[in-house]
């Protein structure tokens, strides 16, 4: 799959799913700096890429329709989590083919212990 990062995952992040075989845009190189969620969101959308980011602003599907978008991963987790601990959730998320075969068109919204697709 192809993601694009938002800046607010661990540069590391970028490392990880590329060894996992996805094709990976980091916000940071691509945007310029400080770029707001409706460029971030525009940009996933007309380059195709699913959307992986911790602002929750995006698990809002009123402003950010899933069905617009090849995706959008959302990482709800404690604002003090590690990098570690970010790239553990989301390993475990996309080691899981159905998991990722049900994210183009819907929000995934990943925990350490579950993940929630809308719509179901």
């Amino acid at each position: 799959m192809k993601f694009l990062l938002d800046a607010n995952l661990p540069r590391s992040t970028a490392a990880l799913l590329r060894s996992l075989g996805h094709e990976v845009h980091d916000v940071r190189d691509v945007l310029p700096s400080g770029a707001n969620d409706a460029s971030v969101a525009t940009h996933a959308r007309t380059h195709q890429l699913a959307l992986v980011t911790r602002d929750f602003d995006f698990a809002d599907i009123r402003n950010y329709p899933p069905a617009d978008y090849f995706g959008l991963v959302v990482l709800e987790l404690p604002d003090d989590a590690t990098a570690t601990q970010v790239n553990q959730t989301l390993e475990s998320f996309m080691r899981n083919a159905d998991f990722l075969a049900r994210v183009p068109g819907r929000l995934a919204i990943l925990e350490s212990w579950r993940v929630r697709f809308r719509p179901a």
